[in-house]
């Protein structure tokens, strides 16, 4: 069996890994790129946030993405009952990016693969990982096959697993850990969205409070579909079909915002349903790997954070490998796993409190406080690390502190 030798390789080629890739060949080391699946293909995570943008400019991917036309995204509306909170990425505390895209990741992750690949970084589909076998000093050989049944050795000093749900080194050394949240559960599909309305509600991101504990996404492209997904405890859908499309078609009737726009629209992805997405891992690195995306954590889609999170990590990842392969002293812990940690527990936060309904009262309190709004208006964009943000820096207290004051004040005006 031919064995090839490099510094990283890379398994997966969606966000993480494409970001990973690019950086650890701008540092000079020879990497390469496996991917399972045939491009492109499905996955959820329509809705990206401002930060990644800078990931997208530092790995030289931003003008592949630009080049693509995909529909503009400068903040999002969410909606309760007559209830409506706007949020303006240009209204943020943090300084960064204003704007970024919803795209069909179809077409987005292809863009980066393809993008990847133009730097001369090898990118192999339909190739999947069948065996890993680590050395002492961390180097590894691990054993591809195609899907004509070509098996090859791939010797590497270093692996980014950037493998997504499917969570190769996860999964092989039994990394994998339950996640602390609810199981959850979402039925989605896109749309031929024919009735869209006019302006600004055409275009932007809309999340709906439909029910407790369920909401709704509303993502336009500029394709001319729309995304639409059902999102919340498993049981809100046993009330409805069991068949994908009669379910979703049942799911948007029972939305007065959504039946007259969507109840007879053309659905040009079958409808699907995923369960139990949430999952986290008990260690992130090793001597001679890391995992980075979705191999590493994934919380929830209600703030559409899993892709900032895997650029993010895949940046980290590779800046950190970089240093390691060339000599330095890297504290993967602390300069890893801590920095990681701290921007996820923050959108945990956001999250679990999403659910709780404490957003809710702050979200479409009668009279927001503008400065608050700016600074959650800076998580909601991706930026979860800026120690400068109170909403960031003790997003727990100050997410619950607020919820609790504006409940007294609420009923104190009722009484």
């Amino acid at each position: 069996m031919n064995t090839e030798k490099i510094d990283v390789l890379v398994i997966g080629a969606g966000p993480a890994g494409c970001i990973a890739a690019s950086l650890i060949h701008k540092n000079g080391l020879t990497v390469r790129v496996v991917e399972k699946t045939k491009f492109p293909r499905f996955v959820i995570g329509e809705s990206l946030l401002p930060r990644v943008m800078d990931h997208l400019d530092e790995a030289g991917l931003l003008e592949d993405v630009k080049a693509a036309g995909f529909q503009k995204k400068f903040g999002a509306k969410f909606v309760m009952g007559d209830k409506v909170c706007d949020f303006n990425f240009e209204d943020q505390f943090t300084k960064g990016w204003t704007w970024t895209w919803q795209v069909p990741r179809s077409e987005f992750d292809t863009i980066l693969a393809k993008g990847v690949a133009k730097k001369g970084i090898p990118v192999e589909f339909e190739t999947g990982v069948t065996a890993v076998s680590f050395n002492e000093d961390g180097s590894s050989v691990t054993t591809v096959e195609d899907t004509n049944g070509n098996k090859k050795e791939i010797s590497a000093r270093f692996i980014i697993d950037a493998s997504g749900y499917g969570r190769v080194i996860p999964n092989m050394l039994d990394l994998n850990k339950v996640s602390s949240f609810d199981p959850r559960k979402t039925h989605f599909t896109h749309f031929k969205d024919l009735k869209r309305p006019e302006g600004i509600d055409g275009n932007r991101i809309t999340i709906i409070v439909h029910r407790a504990q369920i909401w709704i996404w509303v993502i336009p492209f500029s394709n001319g579909n729309t995304s639409v997904g059902f999102v919340g405890d498993p049981s809100f859908f046993k009330d409805f079909p069991e068949d994908f499309s009669e379910r979703m078609r049942a799911l948007v009737n029972d939305v007065d915002s959504l039946k007259d726009r969507f109840k007879d629209a053309e659905m040009v992805l079958s409808p699907r349903t995923i369960e139990g997405y949430a999952i986290s891992s008990t260690k992130f690195f090793d001597k001679g790997y890391v995992t980075v995306g979705n191999a590493t954590e994934f919380l929830d889609p209600v703030f559409s954070s899993g892709v900032t999170f895997a650029m993010e990590s895949g940046s980290v990842a590779a800046k950190l490998v970089s240093r390691k392969l060339k000599g330095e002293e890297v504290d993967f812990e602390k300069e890893y796993v801590d920095y990681m940690m701290a921007g996820i527990n923050t959108f945990r936060t956001y999250v679990s409190t999403w659910y709780n309904g404490d957003l809710h009262e702050i979200f479409f309190a009668k009279k927001p406080n503008m400065g608050v709004k700016r600074q959650i208006c800076s998580v909601l964009a991706g930026y979860v690390w800026d120690m400068e943000n109170p909403f960031v820096k003790k997003h727990s207290r100050a997410v619950s502190s607020l919820a609790n004051l504006l409940r007294i004040e609420n009923a104190e005006v009722e009484s």
